[in-house]
């Protein structure tokens, strides 16, 4: 019924408890989840859930939040084309930009985020495979670079831009780009009226639900470990939003979800 469109299973929050994960997920009707990669030195273990369990999918891809250093590496155009062909992985990311924390770095600083972020563009491009696009504090690059790269045009991957916490205006970009947006946890918080008015604008046919877990539990469990069988939280959320019943918001997100990743 319903899916979770990005989460981290192999997270080590989640990871040990997986077979209860799954028992949660089946009692709540989360049928199934997209596990997101965030480095490539743990790939293979996002890879491995997508192949145990046929309700489960994976991407390829390394977060902006992680530089390149002595524990993780720079994803080469290569890999990520290596990779991203492998069964069952769907999707190219999570990438994008984040400039929230610069620690005394400024914003030119970060071109190797942006360089980066190009070259996940460019896998995704060559595969046509959707990208999951994380954004924080760099909405007018994100957007910028994506359409130097060709995102809207004939060619374009697509994709999603998950966790969506932006304005209406960055949505609107979004979306003219031929992006879904995803909302998780966060839109069933007291002080995210902002958000649910972005989400009240939304398209039904292009939105998704996600938890981030092991993040962003939603109300009532804030501040709790996150798991995909709390997705059917922000549905809710959205099925209020948007006056229509809980099961109508599974069945679209599902169906969204398909659309991106499954067809």
């Amino acid at each position: 019924m319903f899916t979770d469109s990005h989460c981290h299973l192999n997270f080590p929050e989640l990871r040990p408890l997986l077979t209860d994960i799954r028992a949660d997920m089946a009692a709540a009707q989360v049928t199934r989840a997209l596990c997101i990669s965030t480095t490539l030195e743990e790939f293979p273990q996002v890879h491995q859930l997508a192949l145990d369990f046929d309700n489960f999918w994976a991407t390829v891809g390394v977060h902006p939040d992680y530089e390149a250093g002595p524990e993780q590496r720079e994803p080469t155009l290569d890999e990520l084309l290596t990779m991203g062909q492998l069964p069952r992985v769907v999707g190219i990311g999570e990438t994008g930009l984040d400039y929230y924390r610069l620690e005394g770095r400024s914003v030119a600083d970060m071109a190797w985020q942006r360089e980066r972020f190009r070259n996940h563009i460019r896998a995704a491009q060559q595969l046509q495979k959707p990208m999951i696009i994380h954004t924080r504090s760099a909405s007018d690059d994100t957007i910028a670079i994506l359409k130097e790269m060709g995102e809207g045009a004939s060619g374009a991957a697509g994709g999603v831009f998950h966790c969506f916490t932006e304005t209406e205006a960055v949505a609107r970009a979004a979306l003219d780009l031929g992006f879904y947006i995803s909302f998780s946890g966060i839109l069933t918080f007291k002080n995210a009226q902002d958000l649910r008015d972005v989400a009240s604008f939304v398209p039904m046919d292009r939105l998704l639900i996600e938890t981030d877990s092991p993040f962003l539990a939603p109300a009532p469990y804030r501040g709790k470990t996150n798991t995909p069988a709390y997705v059917p939280y922000v549905a809710k959320q959205l099925a209020a939003l948007k006056n229509c019943s809980v099961e109508t918001m599974a069945e679209v997100t599902s169906r969204n979800f398909d659309a991106l990743f499954l067809s």
